[in-house]
């Protein structure tokens, strides 16, 4: 999987540069907001770990049992006739010798473990890659949502001034002045309850990235890049292909499997090569055995049992997470395709709309056709219009980044 092609070069400068230079002195690409991202982020470090770990264990099922040895001495003292006496010695050494199944076995549970926390790594990378991009997104929405907040307050503020100079000549009635007042107090506070949600979104990336950034960094104003969006049973072909969880899944199958094999192997006694050699005043002697445990009692028909139940279990657990998956992908498909219908409405004459449906207010009022309420009125839709056309376009980009995580496609071109 793919998360971005760059030259390694330009990546290492890239880097560089985010440690030289504060990361607040200037604001912040999205790039860089991930690489960031990928040196501090805690999740990813708890990934990497997991893989040596797995990594650690196939050692461990490689390794051969380590031989016995046995070295002892003492006194003799034979019975009549031959009664000699003296010193006498023993040393032993004994082999546990593994049978093939079972090591093969061993190994192939390793193998999957490391198979597995491969696909953890991958798919928390693909997690904290759609969390950065969406929480980057979120202060941009919110930046915007401030930016015309604050628009919004400055022209009521406008139309107040203009209503104040008419009923101080006589104009206009008091109560357009009471009414523009009062909508520009709700303007003036719904600007400022922007801007603390534009701090809020930016503190929630800073937590995110674990990075020490300033409290008033800064980002660019861009969209990050996105692949355009495929059918939908496309969609679904690479969720199955590419999906990391799936991968999880699979390996944690194959580890399964792997375990009762391994369970059914010790069925078979495992042997031990023993060798011997005794010193006594009268007598040397040596010997070569080999021992068998007797499988008369145990049978290992637990351990078998509850290997069998957790293979069936992890199986279930796939099927499970598959199915979620497709649900998943099938829901942001659906919340894609009614945003961009509803970013279609908007651009293709409601904006439009609300805009001369304004100008016309306007008009009137300035005509004394229509008083202050109406302008208000059509001033608010107008604000309404434009705030519902700027979210329609963010729940698209959303809805696209929870496409592109479920079908792991980040950074690839279709």
């Amino acid at each position: 999987m793919k998360f971005f092609n760059y030259h390694p070069i330009s990546g290492a400068l890239l880097l560089s540069c985010l440690f030289l230079t504060p990361v607040s002195a200037a604001p912040l690409t999205f790039l860089q907001v991930w690489a960031l991202a990928e040196q501090h982020s805690p999740a990813l470090l708890l990934a990497s770990a997991q893989i040596h770990g797995a990594q650690a264990a196939l050692d461990t099922a490689g390794a051969y049992p380590n031989p016995e040895i046995e070295i002892g001495s003492g006194n003799s003292r034979l019975l009549p006739p031959a009664a000699l006496t003296g010193h006498n010695s023993l040393m032993a050494l004994a082999q546990p010798v593994q049978m093939p199944g079972l090591r093969r076995a061993r190994q192939r549970g390793a193998q999957a473990g490391i198979a597995s926390g491969e696909a953890q790594l991958a798919d928390a990378r693909l997690n904290l890659y759609a969390q950065v991009k969406l929480a980057f997104l979120e202060v941009l929405r919110r930046q915007d949502e401030a930016r015309l907040a604050e628009e919004n307050h400055g022209l009521l503020l406008q139309i107040k001034n203009r209503v104040g100079l008419r009923v101080e000549v006589g104009e206009s009635a008091r109560y357009e002045l009471v009414k523009s007042e009062a909508e520009v107090l709700a303007a003036e506070s719904a600007a400022r309850s922007s801007e603390i949600r534009v701090v809020q979104a930016r503190d929630r990336l800073r937590s995110l990235l674990g990075a020490p950034l300033d409290e008033q960094f800064e980002i660019v104003h861009e969209m990050p890049v996105t692949a355009p969006l495929t059918e939908l049973g496309k969609l679904r072909a690479e969720l199955l292909s590419n999906q990391p969880q799936l991968k999880v899944a699979a390996a944690e199958f194959d580890r399964a499997q792997a375990t009762l094999e391994q369970e059914r192997s010790l069925r078979t006694p495992q042997p031990t090569l023993k060798w011997s050699a005794e010193r006594h005043p009268d007598v040397s002697l040596w010997r070569v055995s080999l021992a068998f445990p007797l499988p008369l009692w145990d049978r290992r028909t637990g351990p078998i049992g509850e290997a069998h139940a957790n293979m069936e279990r992890v199986q279930a657990d796939q099927e499970r997470i598959r199915n979620s998956l497709l649900g998943e992908l099938d829901q942001a498909y659906g919340r894609y395709l009614i945003a961009q219908r509803q970013l279609k409405i908007f651009e293709t004459g409601l904006m439009r709309d609300a805009e001369s449906a304004l100008k016309v207010a306007e008009a009137a009022y300035r005509y004394g056709e229509r008083g202050i309420l109406d302008y208000l009125d059509a001033q608010r839709v107008f604000r309404s219009t434009r705030m519902d056309y700027l979210n329609a376009g963010y729940e698209l980009q959303f809805a696209l980044v929870e496409i592109e995580r479920l079908s792991a496609t980040v950074g690839e071109s279709k």
